[in-house]
């Protein structure tokens, strides 16, 4: 009897990732993982973002959830090319998964994405152990949680090229500690770039916005690389 133990497992997604990886690379569509627990605010700033950033960029989104649509249906209410992915009980996505979901995002809009955004399931643990082929991780942190978040997860806030606070129109109303917060972060991470942002007044967004932009631009600069490379 064959024993398939979980580092099989993982080997076998990091061979679908990196197949996902050559083919955005050869697009140049940067991919952003989204990661947070449950309630942090995902798609609502998922939602703020799309009406900023497509309005000049050609974007995409691959929604993951356990077993629901309703957040692939708010994002299709903006006129986003989107994808749903249910996972019937499991506690993340994996690379095969978006390989699959890839294919018929390419389907449904019929061109070249700049950016592709992926609404991992609600999870700091298992989303940071799988690579989905992504360029970028952003760990999100709502204010009604607790500041020790980073430190209980520290592999998510590690990874993470970005880490977005949300929330933070409640922080007079929490005992969040926000200094705290982002000692622990930096601590964890000193490259990360960090953004404060409420959804409900707008803040910190457009400079979410602004730094996204900067990544889709680094990655047009890597595709002409790749191009060049290609001959």
């Amino acid at each position: 009897m064959k024993v398939i133990v979980a580092q099989d497992l993982l080997e076998a997604n990091d061979g679908i990732a990196g197949r996902n990886r050559l083919r955005w690379d050869s697009l140049g569509t940067l991919v952003v993982n989204l990661i947070s627990a449950p309630g942090a605010g995902k798609t609502t700033l998922l939602e703020q973002v799309l009406e900023d950033v497509s309005r000049d960029l050609a974007v995409g989104v691959i929604e993951g959830d356990i077993y629901t649509c309703r957040d692939a249906e708010r994002i299709a209410r903006l006129k986003v090319a989107t994808v749903q992915i249910n996972t019937k009980g499991a506690c993340h996505l994996d690379a095969g998964m978006i390989e699959r979901a890839w294919q018929e995002l390419e389907l449904q809009c019929g061109k070249r994405l700049d950016l592709l955004f992926i609404e991992n399931v609600g999870n700091l643990v298992c989303p940071a152990e799988f690579d989905l082929g992504e360029d970028i991780k952003v760990a999100l942190l709502s204010v009604s949680e607790g500041s020790d978040k980073p430190a209980k997860y520290p592999l998510v806030f590690h990874q993470a090229q970005a880490c977005v606070l949300t929330k933070v129109d409640l922080l007079p109303y929490t005992d969040f500690d926000l200094g705290a917060a982002r000692q622990e972060i930096f601590g964890l991470n000193p490259k990360v770039a960090m953004f404060a942002t409420s959804a409900k007044t707008g803040e910190g967004v457009e400079d979410f916005c602004r730094w996204l932009r900067q990544q889709v631009q680094v990655k047009r600069e890597k595709k002409q690389d790749y191009d060049q490379r290609q001959g």
